[in-house]
């Protein structure tokens, strides 16, 4: 080999060397700023994780809060509605007291008296007196006689020949009155339809 071939070939053997030491150099480096950079980027994903952890603690507990809340509603209001429910008709039986305090002088006086126009007029009083009752709270008859039969407040015990020819189709006769409360069927009349 000549020694212009040795000198290029020590040249490119440097080259190839001032090359591979740059790479080198270049590569620690971006490993030393990886590695700079990593404990950053792994402190903000546990910053993240530790947010979102927090974030999921807080929601959990204020559903477990929520929960028990509607729990001790429910419960609340299902005893107030059992209480309701014991003491709704107090207010009912305690206005109707003095009427059956009424029916029972009238059963003490009905053996003692001759005068049987006097117990009917105590009797039809004490009715008179119910029938007030059951109006103030709402409480009406339904009214059937010569009516047309309607379902939603009678039902039909039993069908006649009719007296007329009008009467065809109509309530003939009651058997058992029915009430209304407010708007409410209660009890349906019991009748006749004539045919």
């Amino acid at each position: 080999m000549s020694k212009k071939n040795k000198s290029k070939e020590k040249e490119i053997k440097k080259e190839v060397l001032d090359e591979t030491v740059a790479q080198s150099e270049q590569t620690e480096q971006t490993n030393e700023t990886d590695e700079h950079e990593t404990p950053i980027v792994e402190e903000q994903e546990m910053c993240k994780e530790e947010i979102l952890k927090n974030q999921l603690d807080e929601m959990n507990d204020k559903y477990i809060r929520l929960v028990a809340e509607f729990d001790n509603y429910k419960r609340r209001t299902l005893r107030e509605r059992i209480e309701l429910i014991k003491t709704a008709g107090e207010d009912i039986l305690k206005d109707i007291l003095p009427v059956i305090d009424d029916v029972e002088r009238a059963i003490q006086n009905i053996d003692q008296s001759k005068d049987i126009e006097a117990v009917k007029t105590g009797i039809n009083l004490i009715y008179s007196k119910l029938i007030d009752f059951m109006k103030q709270n709402g409480v009406t008859a339904i009214e059937t006689t010569d009516n047309e039969f309607d379902l939603d407040k009678h039902e039909a015990v039993t069908k006649i020949p009719a007296p007329s020819e009008e009467m065809k189709g109509k309530i003939v006769d009651v058997i058992k009155k029915g009430y209304m409360l407010n708007d409410k069927v209660i009890r349906y009349s019991q009748v006749v339809i004539g045919e």
